[in-house]
Protein backbone atom coordinates (compact mmCIF):
# COMPACT_ATOMS: atom_id res chain seq x y z
CA UNK A 1 0.00 0.00 0.00
CA UNK A 2 1.74 3.30 -0.73
CA UNK A 3 1.02 6.28 1.50
CA UNK A 4 -0.43 8.48 -1.22
CA UNK A 5 -2.93 8.33 -4.23
CA UNK A 6 -2.27 11.31 -6.16
CA UNK A 7 1.07 13.88 -5.99
CA UNK A 8 2.40 16.69 -7.87
CA UNK A 9 6.07 17.19 -8.42
CA UNK A 10 6.60 21.45 -8.78
CA UNK A 11 4.21 22.52 -6.71
CA UNK A 12 6.59 25.53 -5.88
CA UNK A 13 6.55 26.56 -9.30
CA UNK A 14 3.81 29.05 -11.04
CA UNK A 15 1.59 26.58 -12.31
CA UNK A 16 2.46 24.12 -9.53
CA UNK A 17 0.77 26.52 -6.56
CA UNK A 18 -1.70 26.66 -8.89
CA UNK A 19 -2.21 22.81 -9.43
CA UNK A 20 -1.79 22.46 -5.58
CA UNK A 21 -5.01 24.28 -4.82
CA UNK A 22 -6.80 22.93 -7.68
CA UNK A 23 -6.45 19.37 -5.87
CA UNK A 24 -6.61 21.01 -2.17
CA UNK A 25 -9.93 22.20 -3.43
CA UNK A 26 -11.46 19.51 -5.85
CA UNK A 27 -9.62 16.41 -4.80
CA UNK A 28 -12.47 14.04 -2.84
CA UNK A 29 -11.85 14.13 0.90
CA UNK A 30 -10.99 10.62 0.65
CA UNK A 31 -7.95 10.90 -1.75
CA UNK A 32 -4.42 11.38 -0.22
CA UNK A 33 -2.70 13.94 -2.13
CA UNK A 34 0.89 15.03 -1.74
CA UNK A 35 2.55 17.96 -3.09
CA UNK A 36 7.03 17.48 -3.97
CA UNK A 37 9.27 20.02 -4.91
CA UNK A 38 13.16 20.94 -3.98
CA UNK A 39 12.13 23.58 -1.20
CA UNK A 40 10.72 21.92 1.87
CA UNK A 41 9.94 25.26 4.01
CA UNK A 42 8.02 26.56 0.04
CA UNK A 43 6.00 23.01 0.24
CA UNK A 44 5.21 23.64 3.89
CA UNK A 45 4.28 27.50 2.57
CA UNK A 46 1.68 25.86 0.07
CA UNK A 47 0.81 22.70 2.26
CA UNK A 48 -0.57 25.58 5.00
CA UNK A 49 -2.32 27.30 2.63
CA UNK A 50 -4.62 24.13 0.96
CA UNK A 51 -7.22 23.87 3.67
CA UNK A 52 -6.56 20.10 4.01
CA UNK A 53 -4.06 17.32 4.94
CA UNK A 54 -1.85 17.23 2.51
CA UNK A 55 2.05 14.96 2.63
CA UNK A 56 5.39 16.77 1.63
CA UNK A 57 7.51 15.26 -0.33
CA UNK A 58 11.05 16.49 -1.09
CA UNK A 59 12.74 15.42 -4.23
CA UNK A 60 14.86 17.43 -6.87
CA UNK A 61 15.67 15.96 -10.69
CA UNK A 62 19.74 16.44 -10.43
CA UNK A 63 19.67 13.86 -7.12
CA UNK A 64 18.49 10.03 -8.78
CA UNK A 65 17.36 8.91 -5.07
CA UNK A 66 15.28 11.23 -4.32
CA UNK A 67 13.31 10.87 -7.71
CA UNK A 68 13.21 7.44 -7.45
CA UNK A 69 11.63 7.44 -3.74
CA UNK A 70 8.86 9.78 -4.86
CA UNK A 71 7.73 8.09 -7.64
CA UNK A 72 7.46 4.86 -5.15
CA UNK A 73 5.51 6.79 -2.93
CA UNK A 74 2.57 7.63 -4.90
CA UNK A 75 0.14 5.68 -7.23
CA UNK A 76 -0.38 8.58 -9.43
CA UNK A 77 2.05 11.45 -10.35
CA UNK A 78 1.85 14.81 -12.01
CA UNK A 79 4.40 16.76 -13.13
CA UNK A 80 4.22 20.33 -14.09
CA UNK A 81 8.52 20.79 -14.13
CA UNK A 82 9.57 21.78 -17.36
CA UNK A 83 11.47 22.01 -19.61
CA UNK A 84 10.72 18.17 -19.83
CA UNK A 85 13.50 17.54 -22.33
CA UNK A 86 15.79 19.22 -18.97
CA UNK A 87 13.97 17.81 -16.31
CA UNK A 88 11.51 15.25 -17.29
CA UNK A 89 13.97 11.93 -17.50
CA UNK A 90 14.30 10.64 -14.22
CA UNK A 91 10.71 10.91 -13.37
CA UNK A 92 9.49 9.29 -15.92
CA UNK A 93 12.06 6.68 -16.04
CA UNK A 94 11.23 6.22 -11.86
CA UNK A 95 7.53 6.07 -12.64
CA UNK A 96 7.47 3.16 -15.09
CA UNK A 97 9.98 1.31 -12.91
CA UNK A 98 7.39 1.51 -10.04
CA UNK A 99 4.50 1.46 -12.17
CA UNK A 100 3.58 4.68 -11.03
CA UNK A 101 0.85 6.01 -13.50
CA UNK A 102 1.95 9.48 -15.05
CA UNK A 103 0.81 12.77 -16.40
CA UNK A 104 2.45 16.37 -17.15
CA UNK A 105 1.77 19.28 -19.29
CA UNK A 106 4.52 19.05 -21.99
CA UNK A 107 4.22 20.35 -25.26
CA UNK A 108 7.77 19.17 -26.34
CA UNK A 109 6.59 16.44 -29.12
CA UNK A 110 10.69 15.79 -29.50
CA UNK A 111 11.55 14.29 -26.23
CA UNK A 112 8.12 12.23 -26.10
CA UNK A 113 9.06 11.08 -29.36
CA UNK A 114 12.14 9.55 -27.40
CA UNK A 115 9.98 8.53 -24.09
CA UNK A 116 8.05 6.23 -26.22
CA UNK A 117 11.10 4.88 -27.98
CA UNK A 118 12.52 3.99 -24.21
CA UNK A 119 9.27 3.46 -22.48
CA UNK A 120 5.95 2.40 -24.27
CA UNK A 121 6.83 -1.13 -24.96
CA UNK A 122 7.38 -2.15 -21.26
CA UNK A 123 4.42 0.39 -19.87
CA UNK A 124 2.29 -1.32 -22.57
CA UNK A 125 2.91 -4.94 -21.06
CA UNK A 126 3.23 -3.71 -17.32
CA UNK A 127 0.04 -1.53 -17.88
CA UNK A 128 1.52 1.87 -16.47
CA UNK A 129 0.02 4.71 -18.44
CA UNK A 130 2.38 7.86 -19.02
CA UNK A 131 -0.13 11.03 -20.12
CA UNK A 132 1.97 13.48 -21.73
CA UNK A 133 0.24 16.23 -23.40
CA UNK A 134 -1.95 16.61 -20.39
CA UNK A 135 -2.52 20.75 -20.05
CA UNK A 136 -4.08 23.34 -22.85
CA UNK A 137 -1.32 21.38 -24.95
CA UNK A 138 -3.34 19.28 -25.94
CA UNK A 139 -6.59 17.94 -24.28
CA UNK A 140 -8.83 20.22 -26.10
CA UNK A 141 -8.35 19.31 -29.70
CA UNK A 142 -6.95 15.61 -28.66
CA UNK A 143 -10.28 14.93 -26.54
CA UNK A 144 -12.73 17.05 -29.07
CA UNK A 145 -11.37 15.28 -31.84
CA UNK A 146 -12.19 11.70 -30.30
CA UNK A 147 -15.42 13.18 -29.06
CA UNK A 148 -16.78 14.04 -32.72
CA UNK A 149 -15.59 10.77 -33.92
CA UNK A 150 -17.56 9.09 -31.33
CA UNK A 151 -20.62 11.61 -32.09
CA UNK A 152 -19.96 11.19 -36.03
CA UNK A 153 -20.35 6.79 -35.26
CA UNK A 154 -23.42 7.18 -32.91
CA UNK A 155 -25.57 9.44 -35.62
CA UNK A 156 -24.31 7.65 -39.03
CA UNK A 157 -22.68 4.47 -38.16
CA UNK A 158 -19.65 5.28 -40.51
CA UNK A 159 -15.48 6.94 -40.20
CA UNK A 160 -14.71 10.37 -39.61
CA UNK A 161 -12.97 11.91 -43.10
CA UNK A 162 -12.11 15.07 -41.76
CA UNK A 163 -12.18 16.91 -38.74
CA UNK A 164 -11.60 20.53 -39.00
CA UNK A 165 -10.93 22.90 -35.51
CA UNK A 166 -10.83 26.75 -35.44
CA UNK A 167 -9.56 28.22 -31.61
CA UNK A 168 -10.11 31.78 -30.16
CA UNK A 169 -7.85 32.45 -26.72
CA UNK A 170 -7.03 35.33 -24.57
CA UNK A 171 -4.15 34.86 -22.21
CA UNK A 172 -1.06 34.90 -21.03
CA UNK A 173 1.92 32.74 -20.69
CA UNK A 174 4.49 31.84 -17.66
CA UNK A 175 7.91 31.84 -17.28
CA UNK A 176 8.22 27.87 -17.89
CA UNK A 177 6.34 28.11 -20.47
CA UNK A 178 8.99 30.54 -22.02
CA UNK A 179 11.35 28.90 -20.89
CA UNK A 180 10.38 25.47 -22.83
CA UNK A 181 10.04 27.30 -26.38
CA UNK A 182 13.39 29.17 -26.25
CA UNK A 183 14.69 25.15 -25.58
CA UNK A 184 12.29 24.31 -28.86
CA UNK A 185 13.01 26.95 -31.61
CA UNK A 186 16.00 24.68 -32.60
CA UNK A 187 14.36 21.27 -32.47
CA UNK A 188 13.78 20.41 -36.17
CA UNK A 189 11.67 17.50 -35.13
CA UNK A 190 8.74 20.07 -33.85
CA UNK A 191 7.92 20.32 -37.58
CA UNK A 192 7.38 16.69 -38.28
CA UNK A 193 3.59 15.85 -38.31
CA UNK A 194 4.82 12.22 -37.89
CA UNK A 195 6.87 12.82 -34.82
CA UNK A 196 4.74 10.78 -32.40
CA UNK A 197 3.36 8.15 -34.93
CA UNK A 198 2.17 4.31 -34.32
CA UNK A 199 4.57 1.54 -35.96
CA UNK A 200 2.64 0.95 -39.48
CA UNK A 201 0.69 3.83 -39.25
CA UNK A 202 -0.80 5.37 -42.64
CA UNK A 203 -2.78 8.40 -42.18
CA UNK A 204 -2.34 10.81 -44.46
CA UNK A 205 -0.26 14.01 -43.73
CA UNK A 206 -2.21 16.86 -43.61
CA UNK A 207 0.00 20.45 -44.34
CA UNK A 208 -0.72 23.06 -41.78
CA UNK A 209 -2.29 26.59 -43.35
CA UNK A 210 0.10 28.99 -44.66
CA UNK A 211 -2.03 32.31 -44.48
CA UNK A 212 -4.67 33.98 -43.96
CA UNK A 213 -8.07 33.14 -45.56
CA UNK A 214 -11.67 32.92 -45.24
CA UNK A 215 -13.46 29.75 -43.97
CA UNK A 216 -16.71 29.73 -45.42
CA UNK A 217 -17.62 27.02 -42.74
CA UNK A 218 -16.45 28.57 -39.48
CA UNK A 219 -17.44 32.25 -41.14
CA UNK A 220 -14.21 33.45 -40.11
CA UNK A 221 -10.83 34.11 -41.43
CA UNK A 222 -8.28 31.31 -39.95
CA UNK A 223 -4.47 31.88 -40.06
CA UNK A 224 -1.87 29.63 -38.51
CA UNK A 225 -1.76 28.11 -35.24
CA UNK A 226 1.39 28.54 -33.35
CA UNK A 227 0.18 25.31 -31.82
CA UNK A 228 -1.14 23.19 -34.49
CA UNK A 229 2.70 21.40 -34.81
CA UNK A 230 1.84 19.86 -31.39
CA UNK A 231 -1.69 18.95 -31.70
CA UNK A 232 -1.72 17.78 -35.16
CA UNK A 233 0.62 15.35 -33.86
CA UNK A 234 -1.39 14.18 -30.77
CA UNK A 235 -4.79 13.93 -32.03
CA UNK A 236 -2.38 11.48 -35.01
CA UNK A 237 -0.79 9.43 -32.39
CA UNK A 238 -4.52 9.07 -31.01
CA UNK A 239 -5.85 7.87 -34.31
CA UNK A 240 -2.53 5.83 -34.93
CA UNK A 241 -3.51 3.80 -31.44
CA UNK A 242 -6.80 3.72 -31.50
CA UNK A 243 -6.23 1.70 -35.01
CA UNK A 244 -4.25 -0.22 -33.26
CA UNK A 245 -6.54 -1.53 -30.66
CA UNK A 246 -9.48 -1.90 -33.72
CA UNK A 247 -10.86 1.10 -33.02
CA UNK A 248 -9.15 3.99 -35.54
CA UNK A 249 -10.88 7.48 -36.39
CA UNK A 250 -10.79 6.01 -40.23
CA UNK A 251 -8.48 4.93 -42.67
CA UNK A 252 -8.11 8.40 -44.53
CA UNK A 253 -8.70 10.45 -41.28
CA UNK A 254 -7.33 14.28 -41.70
CA UNK A 255 -7.55 16.61 -39.21
CA UNK A 256 -6.96 20.61 -40.05
CA UNK A 257 -6.50 23.37 -37.08
CA UNK A 258 -6.48 26.92 -37.42
CA UNK A 259 -6.31 30.28 -35.35
CA UNK A 260 -8.44 32.96 -36.37
CA UNK A 261 -10.66 35.80 -35.99
CA UNK A 262 -14.13 37.39 -37.65
CA UNK A 263 -11.81 40.45 -38.20
CA UNK A 264 -9.03 39.78 -41.08
CA UNK A 265 -7.14 42.72 -39.62
CA UNK A 266 -6.60 40.63 -36.40
CA UNK A 267 -6.32 37.21 -38.31
CA UNK A 268 -3.35 39.01 -40.39
CA UNK A 269 -1.64 39.98 -36.94
CA UNK A 270 -2.26 36.45 -36.00
CA UNK A 271 -0.07 35.49 -38.95
CA UNK A 272 2.33 37.83 -38.52
CA UNK A 273 3.28 36.57 -35.24
CA UNK A 274 3.45 33.19 -35.50
CA UNK A 275 5.83 34.06 -39.07
CA UNK A 276 8.42 36.41 -37.31
CA UNK A 277 8.56 35.09 -33.73
CA UNK A 278 10.30 31.96 -34.75
CA UNK A 279 13.35 33.70 -36.43
CA UNK A 280 13.35 35.99 -33.88
CA UNK A 281 13.50 33.67 -30.96
CA UNK A 282 16.41 31.45 -32.52
CA UNK A 283 18.78 34.41 -32.74
CA UNK A 284 20.56 35.18 -29.80
CA UNK A 285 19.75 38.68 -29.69
CA UNK A 286 16.07 37.55 -30.06
CA UNK A 287 16.34 35.14 -26.73
CA UNK A 288 18.28 36.96 -24.94
CA UNK A 289 15.63 39.99 -25.58
CA UNK A 290 12.74 37.22 -24.24
CA UNK A 291 15.24 36.48 -21.29
CA UNK A 292 15.66 39.49 -20.12
CA UNK A 293 11.84 40.97 -20.65
CA UNK A 294 9.62 37.78 -20.50
CA UNK A 295 8.13 36.12 -17.32
CA UNK A 296 11.10 34.22 -15.52
CA UNK A 297 10.82 30.57 -13.63
CA UNK A 298 7.92 31.16 -11.50
CA UNK A 299 6.67 34.13 -12.75
CA UNK A 300 3.17 34.43 -14.58
CA UNK A 301 0.41 36.53 -15.47
CA UNK A 302 -1.98 38.62 -12.76
CA UNK A 303 -4.68 36.73 -11.11
CA UNK A 304 -6.29 39.37 -13.16
CA UNK A 305 -5.53 38.35 -16.50
CA UNK A 306 -5.64 34.54 -15.82
CA UNK A 307 -9.22 35.30 -14.95
CA UNK A 308 -9.97 37.26 -17.68
CA UNK A 309 -8.57 34.83 -20.49
CA UNK A 310 -10.79 32.05 -22.60
CA UNK A 311 -10.56 29.79 -25.21
CA UNK A 312 -12.83 28.22 -27.61
CA UNK A 313 -12.33 25.56 -30.24
CA UNK A 314 -15.07 24.82 -32.58
CA UNK A 315 -14.97 21.72 -34.41
CA UNK A 316 -16.78 20.23 -37.77
CA UNK A 317 -16.34 16.29 -38.72
CA UNK A 318 -17.70 15.14 -42.42
CA UNK A 319 -17.72 11.89 -43.53
CA UNK A 320 -16.61 10.78 -47.04
CA UNK A 321 -20.49 11.36 -48.44
CA UNK A 322 -20.45 15.09 -46.98
CA UNK A 323 -22.60 14.39 -43.82
CA UNK A 324 -21.09 16.71 -41.15
CA UNK A 325 -22.00 17.55 -36.87
CA UNK A 326 -20.21 20.07 -34.99
CA UNK A 327 -19.18 20.50 -31.90
CA UNK A 328 -17.63 22.96 -29.28
CA UNK A 329 -14.65 22.60 -26.37
CA UNK A 330 -14.05 26.11 -24.40
CA UNK A 331 -13.67 27.17 -21.30
CA UNK A 332 -13.27 30.29 -19.35
CA UNK A 333 -9.89 31.17 -17.97
CA UNK A 334 -6.33 31.76 -18.91
CA UNK A 335 -5.49 28.55 -21.24
CA UNK A 336 -1.55 28.33 -20.55
CA UNK A 337 -2.98 28.45 -16.44
CA UNK A 338 -6.34 27.99 -15.34
CA UNK A 339 -7.31 25.34 -18.35
CA UNK A 340 -3.50 23.64 -17.97
CA UNK A 341 -4.16 23.23 -14.23
CA UNK A 342 -7.86 21.87 -14.59
CA UNK A 343 -6.81 19.63 -17.50
CA UNK A 344 -3.85 18.45 -15.38
CA UNK A 345 -5.57 17.96 -12.45
CA UNK A 346 -8.71 16.32 -13.63
CA UNK A 347 -6.59 13.90 -15.38
CA UNK A 348 -4.72 12.71 -12.29
CA UNK A 349 -7.91 12.16 -10.93
CA UNK A 350 -9.30 10.52 -13.50
CA UNK A 351 -6.07 8.02 -13.14
CA UNK A 352 -6.34 7.40 -9.77
CA UNK A 353 -9.47 5.46 -10.96
CA UNK A 354 -7.28 3.26 -13.48
CA UNK A 355 -5.72 -0.03 -12.35
CA UNK A 356 -2.49 -0.96 -13.38
CA UNK A 357 -3.21 -3.67 -15.85
CA UNK A 358 -0.88 -5.30 -17.89
CA UNK A 359 -1.05 -5.22 -21.25
CA UNK A 360 -3.47 -1.94 -20.77
CA UNK A 361 -1.13 0.63 -20.35
CA UNK A 362 2.15 2.81 -22.80
CA UNK A 363 3.21 5.86 -23.71
CA UNK A 364 -0.38 7.50 -24.75
CA UNK A 365 -2.49 10.38 -25.17
CA UNK A 366 -5.14 12.01 -23.01
CA UNK A 367 -7.93 10.76 -25.15
CA UNK A 368 -6.72 6.92 -25.63
CA UNK A 369 -5.55 6.88 -22.41
CA UNK A 370 -8.74 8.39 -20.38
CA UNK A 371 -11.73 9.35 -23.54
CA UNK A 372 -14.93 9.34 -21.31
CA UNK A 373 -13.95 9.39 -18.24
CA UNK A 374 -11.45 12.73 -18.86
CA UNK A 375 -14.62 14.22 -21.21
CA UNK A 376 -16.95 13.66 -18.42
CA UNK A 377 -14.37 15.35 -15.43
CA UNK A 378 -14.18 18.20 -17.42
CA UNK A 379 -17.38 18.82 -18.13
CA UNK A 380 -18.61 18.48 -14.31
CA UNK A 381 -15.38 20.89 -14.16
CA UNK A 382 -17.20 23.51 -15.66
CA UNK A 383 -16.22 23.34 -19.29
CA UNK A 384 -18.27 23.63 -22.07
CA UNK A 385 -17.74 20.45 -23.91
CA UNK A 386 -20.82 19.32 -26.58
CA UNK A 387 -21.85 18.29 -30.01
CA UNK A 388 -24.44 20.17 -32.20
CA UNK A 389 -26.02 19.61 -35.07
CA UNK A 390 -24.32 21.05 -38.19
Amino acid sequence: MRPYDLLLYGATGFTGRQAALYLAKHAPADLKVALAGRSESKLKAIAESCGRPVGIVVADSSHPDSIDAMSACTRVLLSTVGPYAQYGDPVVDACVRHQTHYADITGETPWVRRVIERHHQQAVESGVRIVPFSGFDSVPPDLGCWMMVQAIRERYQVDVAEISSYCVLSGGFNGGTLASALGLVDETEMENPKVLDVPGQSLPVVPPISRVSWNDDFKAWTAPFFMTPVNAAVVRRSAGLFSASGRGYGPQFRYHEAWGSRSRLKALSLWLGVIGSTPILKSSAGRWLARRFGPAPGEGPSEATMDAGYFRYQFIAKTEDGRSLRGVFGDKGDPGNRVTVKCLCETGFALTSVEVTPGAGGVLTPAFALGKELLTRLQTAGMDIRVTDS
